[in-house]
């Protein structure tokens, strides 16, 4: 499967999950991923325990547990393995790959720990140092259309839009911090929002 048919899968999940019976057409290829082991159930063992281990501890700090869900809470860590090991393309996998090794040196270099056991004061410090020192990147552009979804961006916007991406499509980002209504019935395209209520599409509050 390309990356074309990935995202069109990934669009049919995201957004055609509120379609219900409108007929959408997937090849079989597209319905067996979507089904499959591969991205349903898959055990995926592409970071060893310590590079797990600073991927969640950076995805918790991006997405925090509040008095709503963190990223650990819905899984991200997880869907941030996946989508390295299954979807990225070997050069960026490299450049992820590199960035998370630079981090743990960092850290063992600085403190003299694991990054995943240092103070979460300590963790940002080094992940604000490798924010600016990629804050000349393509990636900070806004409206950039050139660029893929994340080819050629530095690590820490990699995980960044990955931790993103994967919390507001999981369960708990869709229905405890999004709004969500799974049978809508009527649709109105000039519905106001509640002073409580967020958009999908804009993140509009």
């Amino acid at each position: 499967m390309n990356r074309r048919e990935f995202m069109q899968c990934a669009a049919l999940l995201v957004s055609g999950i509120a379609a219900g019976r409108v007929g959408l057409v997937v090849s079989e290829e597209q319905r067996h991923f979507i089904a499959g082991a591969n991205y349903n159930a898959s055990a995926v063992q592409y970071f060893n325990d310590a590079q797990r281990a600073v991927v969640a501890a950076v995805a918790e700090i991006i997405m925090p547990a509040t008095d709503t869900p963190g990223a650990n809470d819905a899984g991200v860590p997880r869907f941030i393995e996946l989508m390295v090991a299954d979807w990225l393309s070997v050069e960026e996998q490299d450049l992820f790959n590199a960035g998370l090794d630079d981090l743990m040196a960092r850290a063992m270099d600085e403190y003299g720990k694991e990054f995943a056991t240092l103070p979460q004061p300590d963790q940002l410090t080094l992940l604000e140092a490798l924010e600016s020192e990629a804050s000349d990147s393509a990636w900070y552009e806004f409206g950039n259309t050139q660029r893929d979804y994340i080819s050629d961006a530095p690590f820490i916007c990699q995980v960044k839009e990955l931790t993103i991406l994967g919390f507001f499509t999981s369960e708990v980002g869709a229905t405890q911090v999004l709004r969500y209504d799974a049978m809508p019935m009527t649709f109105d395209g000039h519905r106001e929002l509640g002073p409580n209520d967020s958009s999908w599409a804009t993140g509009q509050i």
